[in-house]
């Protein structure tokens, strides 16, 4: 299981920091066999299973939007508040720019500590989140800016207060606003994305997956649950579910894979950049040649389209 491969590599790279500096003969040959054992153990991660790729779109290491916003954009203006509410920090939204040109950034915020966890809901927005994401994007098509959307979310938050304060309502009026869109909407599944709380950020023109992430109706857990009445049983689910990116891509739910680093995004986030950068920028420009009428029609067709091969 990959679990037990990157639990040796996280050995094999605190031994290699432990010689740095040590440039004796000893540590020499001593770091070229751990870098030949890292290089192995790597070279087998090429066949992962639907779990694996689970528990890698869940990795705590795994890219955050924070990181995303500051390799791939400049000059970010956090926009906050649903002006009906108050803020939900576990929607991150902005005004930025990508290569120059003015567009709008929205994704779903987990936090890299147990105490960003906690001040961000584990990445579970309530009815403000949505709203908030809303009123930017209809912002976004007001000065024809482009909207990118990043997902990774185990869901939104299904609390009493969030019920009481209208949570199926703003996830709704989110997909039905976002069809509309009458600027280029591109979405990228980064990590965890289940649910309505997912899909709410979803609607786009091309929606991107990166290779170990998940997109889903609910969690395996859930589904287990649900099905077999057996939460233990959620690995059986994984496979059954068709969650991965590639099984997606063949239902055409998404249009495009971002390669991740041997291993998992987390353990090279540059080069992870790097290759989402260029597939970002393509089919920004793809889009950025419609207008606006056929962006909209377009998303229509193609969500009408889903499920078939």
């Amino acid at each position: 299981m990959i679990k037990d491969v990157l639990r040796r590599i996280d050995e094999i790279d605190k031994e290699l920091k432990s010689l740095e500096g040590d440039r004796s003969a000893v540590a020499k040959q001593r770091r070229k066999q751990l870098e030949q054992g890292r290089a192995e153990l790597l070279e087998g991660c090429g066949d992962l299973t639907a779990s694996d790729k689970v528990f890698l779109a869940r990795h705590p290491h795994r890219p955050k939007i924070d990181e995303y916003i500051g390799a791939l954009f400049t000059d970010f203006f956090v926009q906050r508040g649903d002006r009906q509410c108050k803020e939900d920090p576990s929607i991150l939204g902005g005004i930025a720019l990508y290569k120059g040109r003015p567009v709008t950034v929205i994704g779903h915020r987990k936090g890299n500590t147990l105490e960003e966890n906690m001040k961000y809901n584990f990445g579970m927005p309530g009815p403000e989140g949505y709203r908030k994401a809303l009123r930017l994007m209809k912002q976004a098509e007001k000065f024809g800016r482009p909207v990118i959307t990043f997902i990774d979310t185990p869901g939104a938050y299904p609390g009493k207060e969030a019920e009481e304060r209208g949570q199926g309502e703003a996830i709704a009026r989110n997909l039905a606003e976002m069809s509309a869109l009458t600027v280029p909407v591109v979405a990228v599944v980064t990590g965890e994305g289940s649910s309505g709380g997912a899909l709410a950020l979803g609607v786009a023109n091309r929606v991107l997956m990166l290779e170990n992430a998940i997109y889903s109706v609910l969690s395996p857990e859930g589904f287990a649950s649900i099905l077999w009445k057996d939460s233990s049983r959620h690995e059986e689910a994984c496979d059954v579910m068709k969650l991965t990116a590639q099984d997606l891509l063949n239902y055409k739910v998404i249009d495009e894979i971002v390669p991740e680093p041997r291993g998992g995004a987390q353990l090279d986030h540059k080069a992870l950049f790097d290759a989402l950068d260029a597939i970002l920028d393509r089919n920004l420009n793809q889009l950025s040649r419609m207008g606006g009428n056929a962006l909209a029609g377009a998303r229509y067709k193609k969500f009408r389209q889903m499920g078939t091969v």
